[in-house]
């Protein structure tokens, strides 16, 4: 068969694929903010504590990115797919057999640890699949699976920790994650040119980790990701403890802000490919500052339907900075480091995973409100509009680069 040909007719499938693992990644991920209000309970947990179960995940996750993404760079994306899922549905599956709060605290750890090279494999994927001019696009569906995912995780976790407990419940859970491996085993093959040409690549890491342009990218979304994670962290709690909620009624309203905004991302990287190429930041500065505005309307109104309301446009626009941060790099860098740069990258969303819920959890526990942890992310929403504005378009990166590689091979 033709390689272009077969190339062409699996894109899709691929895409499938890791969009499906994408949504068993955040429904094992995500759960656990539903579930920490039936473990603080039974371990008799302060607010502090479960800033720290929620924040335990997001540190080895963090630390996982770049020797991920590197990783993938040199043994390719089939490798690290199959590698990540198993080791975290094992310790999905364990989560559900934790007897204390170190206990809890080490399996989440060792759980970040796993998925931590799922998220760089997948745009390896995207680049190994897909021609240039179609990873903007391609990225932004794979990338709303996280939405998806996170909008999927109360409306699951709810109704299964209401029936058979929260322990049973990380148990078929982390099942689930074995169908899933032997999924990609099957089915996930990466074309021979792009296997052959991971199996020879030397990952020039330090070269990515001096492009400026990158950390630029990083920065801005690592104060979006703060804004992300706090609230997709503390949202069930908040709806609970602040709006009067039950447990069925706060998987509804927490699963909206993930839906309309899976939603908007599936026609968000189209839009920047079709109508405003090589202007991406200004998109994403300006959904930080509409974010920004309604989440501050979010809490601060008395009507719970206004609230609802507020809540999921400030997610639907926070999302813009989310679509530019998994397109831009692919315009940006070469094939061979897609992988070590989206990394990097997505190291600074998930050092803001880990940071977002811990200052959360202590300023609510030592304000005795949301108020102030909301303030918190209004104002690290200043710092992405900041970082945005101050990338360089794509295409004077992309003209610089080419300098680098022309000088080299003069040399």
């Amino acid at each position: 068969m033709d390689y272009t040909i077969g190339k062409q007719r699996n894109k899709h499938v691929i895409l499938i694929l890791l969009f499906i693992g994408y949504l068993v990644d955040y429904l094992d991920r995500m759960v656990m903010s539903v579930a920490v209000v039936s473990i603080k309970e039974e371990l008799s947990l302060s607010p502090s504590a479960v800033g720290m179960i929620l924040s335990s995940f997001f540190f080895s996750y963090a630390l996982m990115q770049i020797p991920g993404g590197w990783l993938t760079d040199k043994f390719g994306s089939r490798k690290i797919i199959l590698w990540s899922v198993v080791v975290w549905s094992v310790f999905t599956v364990l989560t559900g057999l934790v007897w204390s709060l170190a206990s809890l605290l080490i399996i989440r750890f060792l759980f970040g640890i796993g998925q931590g090279g799922y998220p760089s494999a997948t745009q390896k994927g995207i680049a190994d699949f897909y021609p240039k001019n179609e990873r903007s696009n391609a990225s932004s569906i794979l990338m709303s699976s996280n939405y998806f995912g996170i909008a999927l995780a109360p409306l699951v976790a709810a109704p299964m920790i209401l029936w058979m407990g929260w322990r049973n419940m990380f148990i078929v859970l982390g099942l689930l994650g074995v169908i899933m491996t032997a999924v990609f085993w099957v089915y996930y093959k990466v074309p021979r040119q792009e296997r052959e040409s991971n199996e020879t690549n030397k990952v020039p890491l330090k070269e990515v980790l001096a492009n400026l342009e990158l950390w630029k990218i990083t920065i801005m979304w690592f104060a979006a990701g703060i804004v992300n994670w706090g609230l997709a962290s503390w949202i069930p709690s908040y709806l609970m403890d602040s709006r009067g909620m039950d447990m069925m009624s706060m998987g509804f309203f927490a699963a909206l802000p993930g839906i309309s905004t899976g939603v908007a991302m599936l026609f968000s990287g189209w839009l920047i490919q079709r109508f405003i190429p090589n202007h991406e930041k200004y998109y994403a500065a300006i959904g930080m500052l509409v974010s920004a505005v309604f989440l501050y309307f979010m809490f601060t109104t008395q009507s719970l339907v206004t609230a609802m309301i507020c809540m999921n446009i400030c997610m639907v626009f926070k999302s813009f900075a989310f679509t530019v941060t998994f397109s831009l790099p692919h315009k940006m860098m070469p094939n061979r480091v897609i992988g070590s740069a989206m990394g990097i990258i997505n190291m600074g969303a998930q050092a803001a995973g880990f940071i977002s819920p811990l200052v959360m959890g202590f300023m609510i526990d030592s304000f005795g409100t949301y108020d102030a942890a909301f303030w918190f992310l209004i104002g690290v929403s200043v710092l992405s509009i900041v970082m945005a504005l101050s990338i360089k378009k794509p295409s004077k990166v992309i003209s610089q680069n080419q300098e680098i590689v022309i000088h080299r091979r003069s040399l």
